[in-house]
């Protein structure tokens, strides 16, 4: 495994992160799902990346657990707070309140005294951003949060928040976007920004739900036991699954990875991490054997040649709009 820096901060994390969205609590027995985590500890990850929200909270539990009897000192553990996790009016977004009770019900679910890094999951449009961000500082000065990051904000609401973040002195270290060779909406103005203010990215959906590992074709039914099959898997790839010129531009990298001596999500995880600003891109899994296959990436240096080449095949197919960075919905407030 090789390890970078978050951003501009202290703060060491392994290339490759483990995550547990859709798989640990629902897709996955338990077991299995502990198995994974072994994998990845025994191939070096040590930055573990979860959500209240996940498996309605179940995920943060089989986590705890699999983590249980790990020198804490040696992991960074990541999670995030926005999402509804309970009925009430005030179980959701970034309120004070939310935060706090948010905050807490995650260490207790996790095991631990404190998190490495707490995330604000979405942006909350109905709460003052400075009430979101003095409660998160009075979480820092409290030693259960150690550093702050967002996921999916826009260049401006990243920002904002950094200023806010200054002048309260607080470490907000880090932005969780999906990016990926298919879907680079970050890097007009998101990366900028995060550079100007020291942030890293922790990306998500390295391999875009699966499809940069080239197992689904065109004009094929998805593969059975594929995330394609699953409901809340297949809900997030329709963009790329009904287009049938993206997947045969896929299937065109494969002599690519092929030569490089890489698999398809070897090729794709590779390609993330030749960002600068990608500190970590995170994998997830369902059986153990994938976690020792991702691994493989860490430390694969693409040369300019080869991303000249993926860019060739995928150019018209890749999205870059900026605009496409995920708002939330309404909510009661």
């Amino acid at each position: 495994m090789h390890f970078r820096h978050l951003g501009k901060s202290g703060l060491v994390v392994s290339e490759l992160a483990y995550g547990n969205w859709i798989t640990h609590g629902s897709q996955v027995e338990e077991a299995q799902a502990h198995a994974c985590v072994k994998a990845a500890l025994e191939e070096g990850i040590t930055t573990f990346d979860t959500a209240d929200v996940y498996a309605g909270t179940r995920a943060e539990e089989v986590l705890g657990r699999a983590l249980q009897g790990e020198r804490r000192e040696g992991l960074e553990i990541f999670t995030k707070v926005y999402w509804p996790v309970g009925p009430g009016k005030n179980d959701v977004g970034l309120s004070r309140k939310h935060i706090m009770e948010g905050l807490h019900g995650s260490l207790r679910r996790l095991g631990t005294d404190y998190v490495d890094l707490y995330q604000a999951h979405r942006y909350d449009f109905q709460t003052p951003l400075e009430e979101t961000m003095v409660a998160f500082a009075d979480l820092v000065r409290q030693g259960k949060v150690l550093y702050l990051g967002v996921s999916e904000w826009t260049a401006e609401q990243i920002d904002a928040a950094a200023k806010l973040a200054k002048e309260l002195r607080v470490p907000l270290v880090s932005n969780q976007p999906q990016y990926s060779m298919l879907w680079r909406i970050i890097e007009g103005k998101v990366v900028p920004t995060c550079e100007a203010w020291g942030m890293g990215q922790i990306v998500w959906s390295p391999l875009a739900q699966g499809v940069l590992t080239g197992k689904y074709q065109p004009g094929q039914p998805p593969p059975a036991g594929s995330r394609a099959t699953d409901a809340l898997g297949s809900r997030f790839m329709g963009r790329f699954l009904d287009n049938a010129d993206l997947l045969g531009r896929v299937q065109q990298l494969k002599p690519v990875a092929a030569e490089l001596k890489l698999s398809m999500a070897q090729l794709a995880l590779a390609w993330v991490l030749q960002n600068p600003n990608v500190s970590s891109a995170i994998i997830g899994a369902t059986r153990p054997e994938q976690v020792r296959d991702n691994v493989k990436a860490a430390g694969v240096k693409l040369s300019a040649e080869v991303m000249a080449r993926i860019d060739a095949v995928l150019g018209p197919v890749v999205e870059r709009d900026p605009s496409k960075t995920v708002s939330p919905p309404a909510r009661p407030g």
